[in-house]
């Protein structure tokens, strides 16, 4: 009884925990890019039906606990790229776009490897570009609103203490309760959910400044960390179909507002550890987990009403105090290497600017201005030699920086 038990109970856990945790970054994203209510409420129905659906076919197809979720980076880029000229229509192209791009790299061997071939110091310092503005709005937050902040903050340190995977769903119940408390609860806030189609538009300067951004914001810090914390508890879910069946799950989720899905990184270490029981009865918590996130998702509609009805700050704090960890561990990416630390200041201080420049985002110029500096200090590091004279080469080595 135990060995079904111990799985059931960590498929349980894992989704609420999910969830809870990162819905508010969601919603903060759509909103910023121009999603209205009803946009937003479907966006976040949308990848929350397709990571539970995807996850419950790929666990039973493959018996490992392969977890699938929506990219809390790339929603986080969305807030850093804020309104875009075509509107939200816009922003679904570049959905569309991550989605096309993610099939591409499953099908396409080379476009994979170029991806991983990105530096990790300047994709984690792109990505704590990202994050850092929204990282800030807690303490925003309690110098704006210190009564329904302050007890936000409070509650999510204590609990991070004793129960860190728990902090920022408690800290979530502390926000709500101060705002059915101010506000009541919003007119509507019962309705079901439904999916809102919207018509994408193709425009050139939000597919480059936010489509490619977030496919390799999905890649790299979703992908590739979900296969690695798999491959720590001695899974390996096969590469292709992973990113063909995420692929289309974002293809087919983007026209209804979803911007993208992925492989797990925090939440897939729930089900695959020893807590979820014995190593071949683990893919029993990813199938529980899978459908508890889908139907978790039905409560788009009624989450999206209470947070509309509350200050903008409050659902940024909250998203911000979800994505603390991340901006924790993309700075330490970023300064890993000594040799790389200043292509990725520069990656990091252009993306954080937030400015925009012929229309692309920030994140695009972030990752191409660090990209320039590497090539730049690699030339520059190159000795004159080894050189070929008439006794024959010169042995010598490179510095590490231009190897």
């Amino acid at each position: 009884m135990e060995r079904v038990l111990q799985p059931v109970l960590a498929g349980i856990v894992s989704p609420i925990v999910g969830f809870a945790g990162s819905f508010p970054v969601v919603l903060t994203g759509l909103t910023s890019v121009g999603a209205d209510p009803g946009q937003a409420a479907s966006g976040l129905l949308a990848v929350s039906v397709a990571s539970g659906l995807i996850t419950v076919v790929l666990a039973l197809r493959w018996r490992i606990p392969v977890s699938i979720a929506w990219s809390t980076p790339g929603a986080a880029l969305l807030v850093a790229a804020g309104p875009q000229p075509g509107g939200f229509a816009a922003a679904v192209g570049a959905f569309l776009l991550c989605g096309v791009l993610i099939v591409v790299a499953g099908l396409v061997t080379p476009l994979g490897r170029l991806v991983g071939a990105i530096p990790g110091n300047l994709a984690g310092a792109m990505l704590a570009g990202v994050l850092l503005p929204l990282c800030l709005a807690p303490v925003q937050a309690l110098a704006q609103i210190p009564l329904l902040a302050a007890p936000v903050i409070a509650v999510w340190a204590l609990v991070a203490r004793f129960a860190r995977p728990w902090a920022v769903p408690s800290a979530l119940v502390v926000a709500l309760a101060g705002i059915l408390w101010t506000g009541g609860l919003p007119a509507g806030a019962g309705v079901a959910p439904a999916f809102v189609w919207t018509t994408p538009a193709f425009d050139p300067a939000t597919l480059v400044g936010i489509g490619l951004p977030l496919f390799v914001v999905t890649m790299v810090s979703q992908n590739v960390t979900g296969m690695a914390v798999l491959s720590q508890y001695g899974f390996r879910p096969p590469w292709r179909p992973v990113l063909l069946a995420t692929g289309v799950g974002t293809i087919a989720a983007a026209p209804v507002g979803g911007h993208a899905v992925n492989l797990a990184a925090i939440s897939a270490a729930l089900v695959a550890g020893s807590d979820a029981g014995p190593a071949e009865r683990r893919w029993i918590a990813s199938t529980v987990s899978g459908a508890g996130l889908a139907a978790l998702g039905l409560t788009a509609g009624i989450v999206t009403a209470v947070f509309a009805a509350s200050p903008p700050v409050l659902v940024q704090a909250v998203a911000g105090l979800a994505l603390l960890g991340a901006l924790a561990s993309s700075i330490a990416a970023a300064i890993t290497e000594p040799d790389g630390r200043e292509a990725a200041a520069v990656t990091f201080v252009v993306t954080a600017a937030g400015v925009s420049f012929l229309g692309l985002g920030a994140a695009f110029w972030g990752l191409l201005a660090g990209g320039a500096m590497t090539l730049l200090h690699r030339r520059r590091a190159r000795p004159a030699g080894p050189r070929r004279i008439s006794g024959g080469p010169i042995s010598g080595s490179l510095p590490r920086t231009a190897r």
